[in-house]
């Protein structure tokens, strides 16, 4: 749901010196009152005709099925349809099978063995297994996690159900530019840290964190380090064993493979042990009872395959469409911040913010194209990004930022069309707003108080 805010303003006086710019607000208490009331409301989705879809620039929320991923499915939706751990018939035999190929195909992407490959429902599921059950079954030794600040939600909100049953987490900031304090990290691992758990690339802001540098502390500290890798296996070079990453979450959705299926990577030697979350026929080394799904893991298995055949071609397009979109934005609208590190980021995700304009009223003037103001998981609050927030953006920034997501299928039209689009709306939102006309003036929004009445 998105609700844009809104000043209202009964006067507006401006004085040289000390003087007072006087604008009504809202009070804390209305606020509250009024997101209370908005998450209330059902807003009414008007979806377009089939010929007058949007653009989808949103890849970082879920990328399209590749054809050729929902081509080596099909026969095991129809035709093979046998339960993978049926042992007494051909048609377990069948599935087996290409659940095992399916296996060898993740594990070859990340330089992985393919018995350390778990199959799960995605990334949430494979993050909720990694951190609490490597805290859980090493609770009697060590009680101590480390994350950032920055990560996923699934991820946060996991430590924070860990806290709750006694472990003790640790929270880090991150820099300015989103990358982790490598010294910081150093200083607060301690003899009773289990695990360190740090996001390979961020899906809102598209920092790659040094996750091999991470993972070398790790091991000369003797800590377990997981990653949630969703955003960069498929699209940047991964390898556990030259990064020592000892546990890994990847999402099948994410590089253009079915919904509902991801793989968490569990290292062997030197062995890490969790406990299995919930109980069950043991399938999956007792981490994930359940019956695999055979036609989903096809699918993430020739998703993976065709990764690592066309990652280099992909990222060079990537990286030109990206530096494209930038630049044709950043040479037409002045005030326009990139969020995040210019060089150490995935170009795949492009999070700008257009100050003195309301993201809401800039994404609801592009309609047309599908973009985000923030993550997914967590778009449907009215707060800024957590994440912005981690890195210092000013909460005026934070409001008016866009993630373009740009991926295997994205058109060099189409991010023509988008740069023309946000530089006209912008432009044009900027008119109507009293602040950039101040800004115009030469004034220094930062040295005005403001009055409350």
């Amino acid at each position: 749901m998105i609700i844009s805010r809104f000043y209202v303003r009964s006067s507006r006086l401006l004085k040289n010196g000390g003087a007072v710019i006087s604008r009504a607000v809202q009070t804390s208490s209305e606020n509250n009152a009024a997101n209370a009331a908005a998450e209330k409301l059902e807003i009414k989705k008007e979806l377009p005709s089939q010929n007058r879809r949007p653009l989808y620039l949103d890849v970082q929320a879920t990328t399209p099925l590749d054809p050729r991923v929902l081509d080596a499915m099909m026969p095991y939706q129809v035709s093979y349809y046998g339960n993978p751990h049926s042992r007494t018939h051909a048609y377990g035999w069948e599935s087996e099978t290409a659940m095992e190929n399916a296996r060898k195909q993740v594990a070859s992407l990340i330089g992985a063995d393919p018995r350390e490959i778990i199959f799960t429902s995605g990334a949430t599921e494979s993050n909720n297994i990694a951190i609490k059950g490597v805290a859980r079954f090493y609770k009697s030794k060590k009680n101590h996690v480390i994350t950032t600040q920055t990560e996923h939600k699934c991820v946060l909100d996991s430590c924070r159900v860990l806290e709750g049953e006694g472990f003790d987490v640790t929270y880090l900031p991150v820099k300015q530019n989103g990358i982790v304090d490598m010294k910081l990290l150093e200083e607060t691992i301690r003899p009773e840290t289990s695990l360190v758990s740090i996001m390979t690339v961020n899906n809102e802001i598209g920092v790659k964190q040094p996750v091999a540098d991470i993972g070398a502390l790790c091991r000369s500290k003797k800590v377990f380090f997981h990653t949630d890798a969703a955003q960069a296996v498929g699209k940047i070079p991964v390898n556990v064993n030259d990064m020592k990453i000892d546990l890994l979450s990847i999402s099948g959705h994410k590089i253009y493979g079915p919904k509902g299926v991801g793989a968490l990577y569990v290292r062997r030697r030197p062995r890490v042990r969790v406990e299995a979350p919930q109980s069950g026929g043991g399938q999956e080394r007792g981490m994930r009872s359940g019956t695999v799904p055979t036609p989903l893991v096809v699918g993430l298995g020739a998703a993976c395959e065709l990764a690592s055949e066309e990652m280099e071609y992909d990222c060079g397009r990537v990286n030109m469409l990206s530096k494209r979109l930038l630049d044709k934005i950043m040479s037409n609208v002045s005030h326009v911040i990139r969020n995040g590190d210019p060089e150490e980021t995935y170009p795949g995700c492009l999070n700008l913010s257009f100050a003195y304009v309301e993201g809401e009223s800039l994404l609801m003037a592009i309609k047309d194209i599908a973009v985000s103001s923030g993550s997914a998981c967590t778009s449907a609050s009215l707060e800024p990004s957590y994440v912005l927030r981690a890195i210092g953006t000013d909460e005026d920034l934070a409001h008016s930022s866009i993630r373009f997501g740009i991926g295997r299928f994205t058109t060099e039209e189409e991010v023509d069309y988008t740069a023309e689009k946000c530089i006209e709306h912008a432009t044009r939102l900027r008119e109507m707003s009293p602040l950039w006309e101040m800004v115009q003036e030469g004034i220094d929004l930062k040295t005005i108080k403001w009055s409350q009445h």
